[in-house]
């Protein structure tokens, strides 16, 4: 059904709860895996510095968790894309795109409306800009103890 799930994940402890539920769909379905870190820059006033200061332990840790994935069997491939606009949401659906996915996975804050208004929502941008089906994980989500069968994805 999903020939690549796409993992968008910021190496947060709210990515990484999607983690179990992407291995489990990929081992379901025989999917690829592409971990898909989108590293906002901030404008070149400001050097194109990247928005978060521990970019590269970010990346490291990705880096890692996507050994991982192979190491248990997975077909699984890590993409860094860097830059200003079209903001987190619109670089990650370039790369989610380019990777010909067929689901993006993400973990979300789970803000109210007000607070998304105030400090964005990566995830509602990607229910918007996504042309695949995206599924949103919560911080009140039980981790993926479930098996991917139980599970059900609206398409």
């Amino acid at each position: 059904m999903f020939e690549t799930i796409v993992w968008a994940t910021d190496g947060s402890d709210l990515a990484d709860r999607a983690l179990p539920l992407v291995t489990e769909l990929a081992r379901t379905f025989g999917s690829k895996v592409v971990a898909i870190h989108a590293n906002a820059v901030l404008p070149a006033r400001f050097g194109g510095a990247p928005m978060l200061a521990d970019e590269e332990d970010v990346v490291a840790k990705v880096g890692r968790q996507v050994s991982e994935l192979r190491d248990a069997g997975l077909n699984a491939d890590l993409k860094v894309e860097t830059g200003i606009r079209p903001g987190v949401a619109g670089l990650i659906v370039a790369a989610a795109n380019d990777a010909g996915a067929g689901l993006i996975v993400v973990g979300t804050h789970g803000r109210n409306v007000a607070a998304a208004a105030l400090l964005g929502s990566v995830a509602r941008d990607l229910l918007h800009r996504a042309s695949c089906p995206v599924l949103v994980v919560t911080p009140e989500s039980e981790p993926a103890a479930t098996a991917a069968s139980e599970t059900q994805v609206a398409v």
